[in-house]
């Protein structure tokens, strides 16, 4: 099965200006993301896919692959289906491009359903969640059924302990991997109800039916949104040292 990495990325960010380009320790951000998504066994490739051409220039000067497309996409799945209608893949890995902290061994779990079960059509991650993240409506937390497929993701907290049951509640990672057929289903699709409800655009792939394999994997990173999650970012590169900055 021929995996390929894509790498969403835009310039408007309201909260972080320029979001994509930020300096983490001599590199810029969306070519941390890309130098980690490389290291990535399960994939192919990895390309980057923005509507702006700075974004491009600075991957490509990197040696990286880039693709402009379309400014008016509603999100950044729109945008990965775009690119995967024309390019030669079986299956897609979402990589989120502000997540500079995101190493291969995630993007591996996020492929690996996909590689050992057919009949998958899509996949994502899990963590245990903490008590804080369990009441923050920020972080989305999603409960399964017994064979991993997702029953349902929520900014809610679930779920509700009437009994002490010993169940673990997950918090939901932002990384996806699809099969080529599903991402464009899934790009043609109108929003949903509950996805409308929650804004959460993986709503839609199961009001419409799509299984959803979850994998479990131990921790969940720190995405840049703000200039505080930009500044801890750096803080972690800056104590890895300069093997980093290459």
């Amino acid at each position: 099965m021929k995996i390929v990495g894509i790498i969403p990325a835009r310039m408007a960010s309201t909260r972080l200006p320029n979001k994509p380009l930020v300096d983490i320790c001599g590199l810029p951000m969306i070519v941390r993301v890309w130098k980690n998504a490389c290291q990535a066994k399960t994939l192919s490739e990895v390309i980057v896919t923005a509507p702006d051409q700075q974004i491009i220039d600075i991957v490509r000067s990197f040696g990286g692959r880039a693709e402009l497309t379309s400014d008016k996409h509603r999100s950044g799945t729109d945008r990965l289906a775009e690119l995967a209608e024309r390019i030669e893949c079986d299956a897609v890995v979402n990589i989120q491009g502000d997540e500079p902290l995101l190493p291969a061994e995630l993007i591996n779990a996020a492929a690996a359903p996909l590689l050992e079960d057919s009949s998958v059509q899509m996949a994502s991650l899990m963590c245990p969640a903490t008590p804080e993240e369990l009441k923050n409506p920020n972080n989305v937390k999603v409960v399964t059924a017994l064979n991993g497929d997702a029953l349902y993701f929520t900014r809610s907290e679930v779920p509700y302990r009437r009994n002490e049951s010993g169940v673990t509640s997950f918090k939901h990672i932002g990384v996806y991997a699809y099969t080529r057929q599903t991402l464009l289903q899934l790009s043609q699709w109108a929003p949903t109800p509950l996805e409308m409800a929650e804004s959460l655009e993986q709503l839609r792939a199961l009001e419409n039916g799509i299984r959803i394999r979850m994998a479990r994997v131990a921790f969940s990173l720190v995405g840049v949104d703000t200039p505080a999650d930009l500044e801890r970012v750096r803080q972690v590169f800056a104590r890895k040292g300069e093997r980093d900055l290459s």
